[in-house]
């Protein structure tokens, strides 16, 4: 029996998805990214040397930092982790993957000496956090790319892909894409897939959180999650006023 989803999406069907390029006019570049009733807002900044490891190996660097508004869940007031006084295990988690997934398609040798730094702030939440946060992250970094160009501090352009990422699950023995809260809370397996516009995997993470899944169901998740990621991209790119 199919699961029926209660916003009436289709299984393979994402979200309302909208991309706002130059939301902040102070940041050096940014975007807000509406992925239904998720909302994220990322914003690059430009800092002029690298980090302490780095120095003297050539190369500028690229890194990231997730954190969700105390109020975001709807579920009482969350503690800032800088409140508390360390970074929660999540946000870790979730700023290592979108570091390492913009990296992925970034050559860092054509911005020598220069840093980076993506702040993926979550505004509201339902679900989908972490891949909203990769996809309105990669639209920003394209902004502060072209706006380095621009002002001649990089002579070739460093973005060498584009890339998307999409929440997976199986929920009630149903294959769905882009999970929200409701869904993703009492799915049987979890996973967050990003994939390049040619469908090269940069990353999956995934579990059965209930029970054990086969290898045709997972080849079927990555079909799903592929087109869907295509869909992504493709909003993407109409957002950076570019055609591919």
């Amino acid at each position: 029996m199919v699961y029926i989803r209660k916003d009436g999406r289709s299984p393979n069907q994402i979200r309302p998805l909208e991309f706002t390029p130059r939301y902040i006019e102070k940041a050096y570049s940014s975007c807000l990214v509406k992925c239904g009733a998720t909302w994220v807002l990322c914003t690059a900044s430009l800092i002029r040397g690298v980090p302490s490891w780095k120095e003297g190996q050539g190369g500028g660097w690229l890194t990231a930092e997730y954190d969700m508004f105390p109020a975001s869940s709807g579920e009482g007031r969350s503690i800032r982790d800088r409140v508390r006084g360390q970074t929660s295990a999540r946000s870790q988690e979730i700023q290592r993957l979108v570091g390492r997934a913009l990296r992925a398609i970034t050559d860092l040798s054509l911005f020598d000496g220069w840093t980076i730094w993506i702040d993926a702030d979550v505004l509201q939440a339902d679900g989908g956090t972490r891949t909203s946060a990769i996809n309105g992250s990669i639209v920003a970094l394209y902004y502060a790319f072209s706006r380095m160009k621009r002002d001649g501090l990089v002579s070739s352009f460093p973005l060498k892909d584009f890339a998307g990422a999409v929440s997976i699950g199986i929920v009630e023995g149903t294959p769905l894409v882009d999970l929200s809260f409701n869904e993703d809370s009492h799915a049987d397996v979890d996973m967050n897939i990003v994939m390049t516009k040619g469908g090269e995997i940069i990353e999956i993470q995934g579990t059965a959180e209930k029970k054990p899944f086969s290898k045709e169901m997972l080849n079927t998740m990555l079909n799903m999650a592929e087109k869907a990621i295509k869909d992504i991209i493709k909003k993407q790119i109409k957002a950076m006023g570019i055609e591919k």
